[in-house]
């Protein structure tokens, strides 16, 4: 009995190694990517023109230089308004953790109750979400003036609010004049990768019931899983694509594309959520689950068809071409086919064909909801 336990983990386990693999190379392509490599062009430059400018502030200030490149680097983000918003976030923090330290300098003076109370009521206020990115540098600011400042607090302060000023706006100047490109085009092209991703799903489906029955390859249910994953992540990459736009020189005409993209989301996602119906229905067929109830042996073969068939479809998307219009034609006759081998076996034998019927239905739903227009890359 422990031997095949040993043997089902190692068999479990191998579908691990090849997902994390593609992990890794998926993480170490989003590095290299030409936005984020733009985003790396930028920094580098906006760090290097706010270690030159620094030391030439005027009075106390040019005694912190190191502040500027630290300003430029917060205010780098992958979008304008990102910036902006982080930007003021930061100096918002810094204002603030400033001020608490200014209190205890013109009172009591930073001693050993005093600094950690001051950090207390930081850490306090930055989990108010007043301050976003610049939540972290209410305690820091702070506790740098009473530790750092020391008997200067007042020209530390000065130094380190305004050389972080200075980067920022130079930070800020950078990622005007080299505007990044909308993530639309980015955006709308995960759609296209979810859409092949749904359409592999319901043909590893089809696949799984045609070959044997039980199928014996349970990857289709756990797959299936992954699918709400996906559209989480889609519909936070399309929100960034959303905000890549706004105030961006480049991103004319780009609004018409997200607003496109969100409404092809939609529909991937109730196709989604469909397909994994279609799938829980069949695993609990298949593992005797409660809700279970058995499938017809004369339903695999014309399921797997319409299966295949609606697959094929999702995967062209738009319905613009001669041969778009066949394919929805085959699938609406398979799943045409589907419906009266089930109305037969019904008959016949006098049974609910629980898993047939609901997969018959959540296919043509499939099919209607695939006709949303593909969206086009700018």
């Amino acid at each position: 009995m422990s031997a095949v336990r040993g043997e089902d983990a190692v068999t479990l386990s191998r579908p691990r190694l090849p997902a994390r693999r593609v992990g890794i190379a998926r993480a170490l392509h989003d590095a290299v990517r030409p936005a984020r490599l733009l985003l790396v062009a930028k920094t580098a430059l906006a760090v290097a023109l706010a270690w030159l400018i620094a030391p030439h502030m005027p009075g106390v200030t040019q005694e912190y230089p190191y502040y500027a490149p630290l300003g430029a680097l917060v205010s780098m983000y992958p979008t304008l308004m990102g910036s902006a918003r982080s930007s003021l976030q930061t100096l918002l923090g810094l204002a603030t953790g400033i001020g608490l330290a200014t209190v205890v300098v013109l009172t009591v003076g930073p001693n050993w109750w005093t600094i950690p109370l001051v950090v207390a009521i930081g850490v306090l206020l930055s989990g108010t979400g007043w301050f976003g990115a610049g939540r972290e540098y209410v305690p820091m600011a702070a506790l740098f003036v009473l530790i750092i400042g020391g008997q200067n607090a007042d020209d530390y302060s000065l130094g380190y609010l305004t050389q972080t000023a200075v980067g920022v706006v130079i930070g800020l100047v950078v990622n005007v004049a080299i505007a990044p490109a909308p993530l639309t085009v980015a955006a709308a092209g995960q759609l296209a990768a979810f859409r092949e991703q749904l359409a592999t799903h319901l043909h590893d489906i089809g696949s799984a019931v045609s070959t044997s029955w039980p199928p014996e390859n349970e990857q289709w249910a756990e797959d299936a899983e992954s699918l709400a994953d996906t559209s989480a992540e889609l519909r936070a990459a399309l929100a960034e694509a959303e905000e890549s736009r706004r105030g961006n020189p480049r991103a004319r005409g780009h609004r018409t594309r997200v607003q496109a993209s969100y409404a092809e989301l939609a529909a991937l996602d109730r196709i989604a959520h469909l397909i994994r119906d279609i799938a829980d229905g069949i695993a609990d067929t298949i593992w005797d689950r409660p809700a279970g109830i058995s499938l017809d042996s004369a339903l695999p073969e014309p399921l797997s068809a319409a299966c295949h068939a609606v697959a094929d479809v999702i995967a062209r998307g738009d319905a613009s071409s001669s041969e778009d219009h066949r394919a929805r034609e085959d699938a609406a006759r398979a799943i045409r086919i589907l419906l009266e081998v089930i109305d037969e076996r019904t008959v016949d034998v006098r049974r609910t064909m629980g898993p047939g019927v609901l997969t018959t239905m959540h296919l043509r739903r499939i099919l209607i909801l695939s006709g949303t227009p593909r969206t086009e890359p700018a």
